[in-house]
């Protein structure tokens, strides 16, 4: 016969049983710990535990719905991990609400991670296509700029302005700010490219760079020699809107995420450009910026030194310091900690729901709860990772590469102030410290690692077998080249009517192949 069979479906499991059940669990310890608090407080359980869980499980059964619905194919572990963390959250908000004197924060923060979860179905019902966002790169910068520059239209408050306040309500715009510069910095450095032979490599994605650029040679697969292509249209924006906005932040006295957006800056051109001398010449101006804030700017100079002698004031009689208080709490909790509502981190003082927020799970579930939520951050960076690896365009892949690093630096520079492993810098935990702004964008960063795991983990068509014909090594490599220029062509556009509007090209389909072994 000489008609070929139609292409199959390579078929992924979906889990999202898996995923039903996970969130379930995540719902299920929550309100166990939510029970344990009114236990250690009152010596009964909360009468208003079942309502608080129901309330917790509706919304997150609302969000696994709208994945079930808009992302079939998403990871089966962000939802579940994403629901505990933020679980975790309102329990050690709601019992350090009970031992601070002032209106309860709980509350308002159950209502912003409602608000939250909402935000995070929108993203999904309205985001059908991750490449879309490529469009909207440059308003999405220039956004990211206007955002971090308001707040030095208001107020400033404890010495920084970080907020806009109107009407009793607070928002904090650079937390918005860093998820829009990472995908201005994703689609930028998405049109870094290489060259090896005379060609672009498979690998490399995007568009070839326009104008003067810089070639650096580097190894390419298969030991071959290739070019990385910088082009000065694609590096000048990237580096003026990363100076712009640190510049803001360094303004406002925003210190944590200007150290934040650094970070992230150098890791974006470490992986889209591949050379450790372009991270030393990212690194310079950050540790160098740093010394000059450090050595200019009051409140920066006296949190490096409670960081060198933490217990300085402490030995001297002088009242003891948040971070050896931090500490303290840290020792108090030993292995298995003091138990919820147990612990005296409220001793911290000022911050202890925001900044110090860690110090409560260390003191009052002890080293082993602390691990227990480490290891949840880390699982969610690193399904962020492994989603980057499976993706086939570029774009996509830097951007979940950038958002599990915007995750985990957050997570470390945090988690090493408050243990005195780095200076303090004032940034909230991820869904566990007190903070709406907060907490709202991270659930946007949770709807794009969802959004992206779908499209690398959605099925593939698989090519049916042809008749066996004469090799023509001439044409087959020429048909090879061509197959190589069209999956990258097809990988890196961004459709105009939606995810439907048009099939995968076959070269896309060997590509897309390719993927699943790595998932």
């Amino acid at each position: 016969m000489s008609g070929t069979v139609p292409p199959t479906a390579v078929r992924v499991p979906r889990r999202r049983g898996t995923e039903l059940l996970l969130t379930a669990a995540a719902v299920g310890i929550c309100a166990y710990g939510y029970a344990n608090v009114g236990l250690a407080a009152e010596g009964t359980v909360p009468p208003d535990t079942a309502s608080r869980a129901a309330g917790l499980g509706a919304l997150a059964l609302a969000a696994h719905l709208v994945v079930r619905r808009c992302a079939p194919c998403a990871d089966p572990l962000v939802l579940p991990v994403t629901v505990l963390l933020n679980g975790i959250g309102l329990v050690v908000v709601h019992r350090l609400d009970l031992d601070t004197p002032g209106p309860p924060a709980a509350p308002a923060q159950l209502m912003c991670s409602a608000l939250g979860i909402v935000v995070f179905a929108v993203v999904l019902l309205v985001l059908r296509d991750h490449r879309l966002l490529r469009r909207r790169a440059g308003l999405l910068g220039v956004g990211a700029l206007v955002l971090t520059a308001a707040p030095l239209f208001f107020p400033a408050v404890n010495g920084a302005r970080l907020w806009i306040r109107a009407g009793g309500f607070s928002v904090q715009p650079s937390e918005f700010a860093k998820v829009m510069l990472a995908v201005f910095f994703a689609a930028r450095l998405a049109d870094v490219h290489r060259v090896a032979g005379g060609r672009r490599l498979p690998r490399g994605g995007g568009r070839r760079g326009k104008g003067k650029g810089k070639n650096k040679e580097e190894k390419g697969e298969g030991g071959e020699r290739c070019r990385v292509v910088v082009s000065r249209r694609v590096l000048a924006p990237v580096v003026a809107v990363w100076l712009a906005g640190v510049g803001l932040l360094v303004a406002e006295r925003d210190l944590g995420a200007s150290l934040l957006l650094s970070g992230l800056f150098v890791v974006f051109l470490y992986v889209s450009l591949g050379r450790p001398g372009w991270v030393a010449a990212g690194l310079l101006p950050v540790v160098a910026g740093a010394v000059v804030v450090a050595a200019l700017e009051p409140h920066v100079h006296g949190r490096l030194q409670e960081w060198l002698h933490p217990l300085a004031g402490y030995e001297a009689g002088e009242g003891t310091g948040q971070l050896a208080q931090s500490l303290f709490a840290f020792a108090s909790g030993g292995l298995l900690g003091t138990g919820l509502g147990e612990g005296h981190s409220v001793m911290i003082g000022f911050a202890v729901k925001s900044d110090f927020v860690l110090a409560t799970v260390g003191e009052e579930l002890g080293l082993v709860g602390l691990t227990a939520v480490l290891l949840l951050y880390a699982l969610l960076v690193t399904r962020g990772y492994r989603c980057g690896l499976a993706l086939p365009d570029r774009f996509g892949r830097l951007l979940a590469v950038g958002l599990a690093t915007l995750v985990g630096l957050q997570v470390f520079v945090i988690a090493g102030g408050v243990t005195g492993l780095v200076p303090l810098t004032g940034m909230a935990m991820p869904f566990l410290a007190q903070g709406g702004s907060s907490v709202v964008t991270n659930w946007i960063v949770v709807a794009l690692f969802v959004r992206l795991s779908d499209a690398a983990r959605a099925p593939v068509a698989m090519p049916a077998a042809r008749p066996a014909a004469p090799r023509d090594e001439a044409r087959e490599e020429a048909r090879d080249e061509a197959r190589e220029e069209a999956r990258e062509e097809a990988a890196d556009a961004v459709p105009a009517a939606g995810p439907e509007a048009a099939p995968a090209p076959a070269g896309a389909v060997a590509d897309g192949v390719a993927g699943g072994a790595v998932r």
